[in-house]
């Protein structure tokens, strides 16, 4: 992604002051409860090319990080009492400590005006800066700090915001297929009133929408052989959803009643045919409504082997728990995602800890009582847990529960991409 120059960041020093909120689920830390978080950094001396001037004496650099179309790199600017230095007379090592340790050391070589950094200043620009120049036989060295995406919460208050976090390694991605479809009442669930033999109704004792228990009697027929009239009570127990005779009707082939048993449900789902041969019964389902609110788990129970001759799609049963949530209709669109396989990846962080930063999807990493901004590449993902393909190293302990509080105070602090 192309991104304008930005310049090397200026310290942010860490304040024991502030209030932390954590909105997600409306709670809030008290103030007495909170303990540091980032604050903003002051400014500091800037170059011709809005980069951070490093000065000793008469001699000076201006470091910048330059990311315009290219991999972030470091670009650097040799003066002596202000008058630009050929880059090549000028020899330059830069070495950045992370937060975990790691140390990343850059070499230089003279390209048109500046020093030019071998290798990638990869993300976030958050570290430790030692910088050692030569120029004339004389040594030159500084030190400084360029934090962003980070903040230090003491470990009661992140208990008390609810922070909770894990290890990141190796997890189970599931492969799933979305389909939609539908929720309807099962074969079982259904239960029509008929006359046993042809005759008037003398009475009924049902109306639509009523609520009946098996055996209920619900009308009574006069047969037009014998003349004598027979009881004919309710086959299961349910609601009344159709009513197709009166009294005084004669009886053939319509049932009078249909009865349904509304926990009785399960939902039909369209599979179409490059997915047919992945579809399995017994496979695991998340079933939601299509507003995405109300979901469960269920499994597949039948797959019909006719294709519809229209969409050539097949159909495949899945089982809704009983008494599932009023949420679930008969005859209301639903939405499934179906494990047709899984399979083990590297590199795993819960879906849930992932939060957005900048241009980019996050975790927050801890060490001892700091966090700090991960940026990352992401490969498969379910609804709990998501590949890491780069940006965070095994091992990791990472925020699942209360990164919006980590984020909050990040943001709050003003800490930004500023190079």
């Amino acid at each position: 992604m192309t991104r304008s120059p930005t310049r090397l960041g200026a310290p942010l020093v860490l304040a024991l002051t502030g209030t932390l909120f954590l909105s997600a689920c409306g709670e809030s830390l008290k103030p007495a409860e909170t303990e540091g978080h980032a604050a903003k950094a002051p400014e500091y001396e800037r170059g011709p090319h809005r980069g951070r001037m490093l000065r000793d004496g008469d001699f000076a650099i201006e470091v910048t990080i330059f990311e315009d179309g290219v991999e972030p790199e470091f670009h650097v600017y040799a003066y002596r009492k202000d008058k630009p230095l050929p880059p090549k007379d000028v020899q330059l090592s830069i070495a950045l400590s992370r937060l975990d340790g790691e140390v990343n050391r850059f070499a230089f070589t003279p390209v048109e005006d500046y020093l030019r950094g071998a290798g990638v200043v990869h993300e976030p620009h958050s570290f430790d800066v030692a910088v050692a120049a030569t120029y004339q036989g004389r040594a030159h060295r500084w030190g400084y700090q360029s934090y962003e995406g980070r903040t230090t919460i003491s470990s009661a208050a992140a208990k008390a915001g609810g922070v909770r976090t894990e290890i990141a390694g190796p997890a189970p991605i599931a492969e799933l297929v979305d389909m939609g479809g539908r929720v309807e009442i099962t074969p079982e669930g259904k239960g029509e009133v008929r006359a046993w033999y042809p005759g008037r109704i003398v009475t009924l004792h049902g109306e639509l929408g009523q609520t009946v228990r098996r055996g209920q009697l619900l009308a009574r027929v006069e047969s037009s052989e014998s003349l004598q009239t027979y009881s004919i009570p309710a086959p299961i127990s349910g609601v009344i959803v159709e009513k197709n005779l009166n009294v005084g009707d004669v009886t053939g082939d319509r049932a009078i009643f249909v009865i349904a048993d509304p926990t009785k449900l399960h939902a039909e789902f369209f599979v179409y045919p490059r997915d047919a041969e992945k579809v399995r019964v017994g496979q695991p389902v998340e079933v939601r409504s299509l507003s995405g609110d109300t979901k469960l788990q269920a499994k597949v129970e039948a797959v019909l082997p006719t294709a519809d001759l229209a969409s050539q799609t097949l159909l495949a049963h899945v089982h809704l728990p009983g008494g599932a949530d009023s949420a679930f209709r008969p005859g209301m669109g639903v939405e499934g995602s179906f494990q047709v396989g899984a399979a083990n990846a590297p590199l795993a962080v819960r879906t849930k800890a992932i939060q957005r930063f900048r241009d980019f999807q996050v975790v927050f990493v801890k060490v001892r009582d700091t966090y700090e901004v991960r940026m990352l590449e992401l490969g498969r993902q379910t609804p709990e847990w998501t590949e890491v393909l780069s940006g965070l190293k095994p091992g990791s302990e990472y925020v699942t529960d209360g990164a919006f509080l980590i984020r909050a105070d990040i943001e709050k602090s003003g800490a930004s991409h500023d190079h």
